[in-house]
């Protein structure tokens, strides 16, 4: 029986739990809870009123504050925390892990300060001697409808053909299916870059734009994830699949979308600030759309949406006139 440690117990990390604790292989699984008064109350009620109410949590589900104790033996850990919070959580497991310890990201997003992937900051932190083997876990999956038991698709990225194999075979459960896939850069890129063209989208609805808007944004989204994945060495198909146009149709038009809905807040005239103080969940985007930018830059790639994002997020800039700065650029060719 295959131990699995979850560190972070936000809604997608509740949803794993939930979802693996289902295969039909059987494991043994340790959700890390930061909070040492939500990690008590999921224990007493078996339930995450916080971040995902509703939906039972297994007794075999072992819940803890104590990082040491979630890791004790662990043969996978799936990181499922902010990308803001990785490295420091990573760090922390660095040395309690051992050199056959497999690590499967499940974070949708580039940390801010460095915009580097996920599976990046894990190379760098967990030690060099460990050489630890990364897969990254990405797709349209909204943690509730997972929860549930609705049929759902997603990615399992890795440069380790065999370990994707594994793990698809590991993570398998019912309505629950996996494909694998080894262009890494390609899926981490569209799940971060997903985010912030989903509030561009929930932006024109938010000023009462329709149809046309929504699916204009999404296809030149769509665009400008291709443009810059690709330059960096991801491939075409990576884009059209799963991770790419199944995830953004899914942010962009999705109820449960949290960037969507940080979109749609700021077309109605909210500021950013009070948007967030008033959110318990993670809006990815709000973080990415910067690094995304910076690193776009470093690489000539011109990325119209997520600079008109960027402006809105961190330069007070009205949704009204970036939606008209972008139809305003220059005609050109599809």
């Amino acid at each position: 029986m295959t131990r699995i440690a979850i560190l972070g117990s936000g809604s997608w990390g509740t949803a794993l739990a939930i979802v693996l604790s289902r295969s039909p292989r059987g494991h043994e699984i340790s959700l890390w809870v930061h909070d040492g008064g939500l990690a008590e109350s999921i224990r007493h009620s078996r339930e995450n009123q916080t971040y995902l109410p509703g939906y039972n949590i297994p007794e075999a589900v072992r819940v803890t504050r104590e990082i040491d104790k979630a890791l004790a033996g662990a043969e996978i850990v799936v990181g499922a925390m902010p990308s803001a919070h990785a490295r420091g959580v990573y760090s922390a497991a660095a040395n309690r892990v051992s050199a056959h310890t497999i690590f499967v990201s499940a974070t949708k997003g580039l940390e801010p300060a460095t915009h580097k992937r996920m599976s990046q900051v894990i190379a760098q932190v967990i030690p060099s001697l460990l050489a630890p083997r990364v897969a990254v876990l990405s797709g349209p999956s909204f943690a509730a409808e997972v929860a549930r038991g609705e049929p759902t698709a997603v990615v399992l990225a890795s440069h380790d053909a065999a370990l994707a194999t594994e793990l698809q075979q590991e993570f398998a459960a019912p309505n629950f299916r996996l494909y694998t896939n080894d262009d890494v850069l390609g899926v981490e890129l569209a799940g971060a870059m997903k985010n912030v063209i989903a509030i561009a989208a929930g932006a024109c609805q938010g000023l009462g734009l329709g149809s046309n808007s929504l699916a204009a944004v999404v296809t030149r989204g769509l665009a400008e994830m291709s443009r810059l994945a690709v330059s960096l060495g991801a491939r075409p198909e990576t884009l059209s699949g799963l991770a790419g146009l199944g995830d953004l149709v899914l942010t962009c038009t999705g109820s449960l979308s949290r960037n969507r809905y940080v979109g749609i807040e700021l077309g109605k005239g909210r500021s950013l600030a009070e948007i967030m103080a008033g959110m318990r969940m993670v809006a990815e985007g709000v973080g990415t759309a910067a690094a995304l930018l910076a690193l776009a830059r470093e690489n000539g790639i011109d990325l119209p949406i997520t600079e008109q994002v960027d402006a809105i997020l961190n330069q007070g800039k009205a949704p009204r006139d970036a939606i008209r700065e972008i139809m305003e650029r220059p005609q050109r060719r599809e």
